[in-house]
Formats: C-alpha cells, structure tokens, sequence
C-alpha cells in the first residue's frame, strides 16, 4: 500500500475506531503517515515504544492502597496510561516497533488493546489504536510478534514505498532541491534500497535519503559524510549527478528569459533532465507561460515529462491559459 493510500486508510480507520497494524521496512515514513493521518481528523496522538519498556508499563505501577482501613495491592496507571483513560476527544495511540518488544511486554499489551482496560481502569472510548512494525528479515531486532497480539487489530498492512508520491512530500518539507531531482532522475533504486546487513553502514530509504539532505544544505557534500548516511554507491552516484546538476542554465533566467537563456546540447541528455526537473519544481501559475516557452525549446520527451511533472505537483496549474496552449500545442504527446 502506498503513503497516500495508506493515510486515507487511517483516517477511515480512525473516524470509524479501527485497529490497523503497519508493518514495513525501515525509514520509509510509518510515523510520519501516522501523524498525517491523525492532522487530518484532528485527532492528538501518543506515540508508545513498547521495545524499551517493561511489562508493568502497560499494566500500572502496583501500589498498596488503603481503604476503609483495608490495605490491598492495586496497579495504578501512571504517564501515558493515564491520558488514554481521561481522554476527552479522540485521540490516536500509535504502538510503534512493537515486533522488537520482548514477549513478555507484547503480551502485556493485548489487555490494553483488546480488553481496553488497564487491570480495572477503562481506556477512553476517544482512544483509537494504530501500531507499527518491521518484518523479521529486515534484521531491526524483530523476533516475532505474539499470534494473539497479530489477531487483536482489525487489519495488518503492508506499506510500500513510492519515488513519485515521496517527491510530491518531500518538496513541501524543505528537502533539497538536488535531490529531488536525483531522485525523479533515478526513481526508486535512490530512494529505496534497503538491505539488511549486520555492518555498520546505511542504504537508501527515506529517512536516510532525508539525512542526506539536510547535510547538503549545511554544505557538507563529502563523499564520505554522504555514505555514512545513504551508502557508498548512493553517495558516488549522487556526487556525480550533483556535478551535473550545479552546472545548469540558471533554472531562474530561464525563466526570466525564455527565448534568450542557454539550453544544454542536444547530446547532453542528463544536463537535458536535470534542468525539465529544475524548471518543473520552480513552475507556479504565475510563471507557468515562461516555463512552458523555454521547455519548447528542449527535446520533446524532455518538454513533455517537465510539464507532466509540474501538473501532478500543482493541479492547479491545468486551469491556466499557459496550460490550454501548451496541451493544444501537444495534444498527440498527452493522447
């Protein structure tokens, strides 16, 4: 299931009280989506980590307590135990890494989920639960989940990631430029490439590749600082677009002065991409009519991916007259 997908199953679920387990790789983004889902229906969330808690966790903290000159043993529950008991508006607990938590507390967890209670002590009826996990081959201290605890949630699904929809986010959350275009220039083998091992090294994911970013925008381009956050391979090949990507036309001259500001060589197919891609994340639909000139006078297939780019970005920009030029212009490329 891809992130869009995916929040519009949460925020169905979370409207209607439906459990929904998330299971996938690491770094693609399942808390992130968690909390998109939940500003969606407005909901407040608390996130748990079952992998470093103890059972009593999930239990209350045993205290003796006194009555009616009677002393008896009772489990008080105490953090965040207590805001899913006084909740007064719904509220989303997000279980997360709950595969790396030890049997012991997975099992501590089934009350809370399924009985909605905590040895006595009623969950809120505004209290929805979500939970995340990694699968046992992705080597994230994932042994296995309790059959129990997998049966307790309405559904389990599996999340997948999507170059295209990360692009879409990663463009509103300030991550750079140059790697946007890297990753719509190689698609999903720079985005998503994970693989388990026991070294201490990363692959591609999204959180890594978000790493990566944001030393490109402290200005650290090293091969070595950019490996440690994405690989060897990643880091190598993304140097190697960045050379490319730095010597455009300015992307802001072109389109300032569509019919005068220099395009790239035939020939020169990546330098070709990289400014579609440039001109693509900068169109808006005030300047859409000069980016749409200066694109005519790239490669067809490069004017054609550049406008079909923008338009899944910015929808808006269909309603423009820049537009109704362009597509009558191009109407056999767009059947």
């Amino acid at each position: 299931m891809k992130p869009t997908a995916l929040i519009k199953l949460l925020v169905t679920a979370f409207r209607n009280r439906l459990k929904v387990l998330i299971k996938g790789a690491p770094g693609i983004g399942k808390t992130e989506i968690v909390g998109q889902a939940c500003a969606i229906v407005g909901a407040g969330l608390v996130i748990m980590h079952p992998a470093v808690s103890d059972p009593v966790d999930f239990k209350g903290l045993p205290a003796a307590i006194t009555q009616d000159q009677k002393t008896f043993a009772e489990f008080l529950p105490y953090g965040q135990l207590r805001k899913l008991i006084e909740a007064t508006s719904l509220t989303i607990c997000f279980i997360d890494d709950i595969g790396q938590a030890p049997h012991a507390v997975q099992a501590a967890l089934m009350q809370l989920i399924q009985q909605r209670e905590i040895d006595g002590h009623k969950i809120s009826d505004h209290v929805v639960f979500c939970g995340a996990t990694n699968d046992s081959s992705h080597m994230a201290g994932v042994q296995s989940i309790l059959e129990p605890v997998k049966s307790r949630w309405d559904t389990i699904v599996e999340l997948v990631c999507d170059h295209v929809e990360w692009v879409r986010w990663a463009q509103k959350n300030n991550v750079r430029e140059e790697i946007l275009a890297f990753v719509m220039f190689r698609g999903m083998d720079v985005l998503h490439n994970f693989k388990a091992t026991r070294e201490l090294t990363n692959s591609p994911s999204p959180r890594t590749v978000n790493s990566a970013s944001k030393w490109v925008s402290a200005g650290v381009t090293s091969h070595d600082i950019l490996a440690g956050a994405c690989g060897e391979g990643w880091a190598a090949e993304f140097l190697g677009f960045l050379k490319v990507y730095r010597n455009l036309p300015d992307p802001d001259d072109c389109i300032a002065n569509p019919d005068k500001a220099r395009v790239p060589a035939a020939e020169d197919a990546a330098t070709l991409f990289a400014i579609a891609v440039a001109l693509s994340l900068r169109a808006t639909k005030a300047n859409f009519a000069n980016v749409t000139k200066y694109l005519k006078r790239l490669p067809k297939e490069h004017e054609v991916f550049a406008v079909r780019d923008a338009l899944a970005r910015e929808s808006a920009l269909q309603n423009t007259s820049a537009f109704t030029n362009w597509a009558v212009d191009n109407i056999k490329a767009l059947s």
